[in-house]
């Protein structure tokens, strides 16, 4: 299916294909990280925008109290995607903890209509007690499906179900174990695109478990005690390559999300 035609709505051909990533200003640098691995490497127009929360909430679209299990400032407001992307097309949230190897048109292509979304559906239960920067660690259903979606803005129920009211208010299990959803509905995306650091394997041999997008999801070496974690040094590369471009005359320029979510943000405010 095509990765801008939703079951609901469709995109003008040639539209960029949007990936929302959830951003923290305490992660700041993997967010620029990430955003380069994927403009790097993508063969179709794209668009990367960041959720920030202090917008939404300034826009009136975010205002539910953060919770003591919240490790990140997107851990609800990724849930805000569909709504972000005008209920149109299918859109990507991603973690800003992740790493592109591999280009995102062949993530856009797995798109299939006949689901509401799309992700890799781990069995993954941490080890750890904290992650990141002392982080309580938490363990539930379906951990980790909610880091990397595909999601099918159009689909019905994501535009009934996904609102600001819906996601300011209903539980974190009623979100990350997307049960406003069918099973059915909840199609699957090889793991090497969401490959959790420590967690996933890959197979000498076979290119099929090799890593197109790896999740350092306990904590990457942008923090001090993860420096030296499995493919630190493939994030350490990336990061000296955009060091190089920020020196540069012309660096690449980030997308704000109240430019490219304007006329959202413009027509809430009404």
């Amino acid at each position: 299916m095509s990765p801008t035609v939703g079951c609901n709505g469709a995109k003008a051909p040639g539209a960029p294909f949007k990936i929302f990533v959830g951003y923290d200003p305490r992660e700041a640098v993997a967010y620029e990280v990430c955003r380069r691995s994927i403009l790097k490497r993508a063969s179709i127009p794209v668009e990367v925008i960041p959720i920030k929360q202090p917008e939404l909430r300034d826009a009136g679209l975010f205002w539910r109290e953060r919770g003591p299990t919240e490790s990140t400032e997107f851990s609800f407001t990724r849930f805000l995607t569909p709504y972000l992307a005008g209920y149109q097309g299918w859109a990507v949230f991603v973690d800003c903890d992740f790493l592109y190897l591999a280009d995102v048109a062949e993530l856009a292509a797995l798109a299939d209509d006949r689901y509401a979304v799309m992700c890799v559906h781990h069995e993954y239960a941490p080890k750890e007690t904290v992650k990141m920067d002392g982080v309580v660690q938490t363990t539930y259903p379906r951990k980790n499906w909610s880091s990397m979606v595909l999601y099918n803005c159009g689909h019905p129920k994501n535009v009934a179900t996904l609102t600001p009211e819906t996601v300011s208010t209903q539980t974190g299990a009623f979100l990350h174990r997307f049960q406003w959803l069918d099973d059915a509905e909840i199609g699957e995306v090889p793991f090497v695109w969401n490959f959790l650091v420590g967690h996933n394997k890959m197979v000498e041999g076979d290119p099929a478990t090799y890593p197109r997008a790896i999740h350092y999801t306990t904590g990457g070496p942008w923090f001090e005690a993860y420096k030296d974690c499995d493919f630190a040094e493939l994030w350490l590369q990336e990061l000296e390559e955009l060091e190089k471009e920020a020196a540069a005359p012309k660096p690449l320029e980030s997308t704000p999300i109240s430019a490219a979510c304007q006329p959202v943000l413009e027509a809430s405010a009404l």
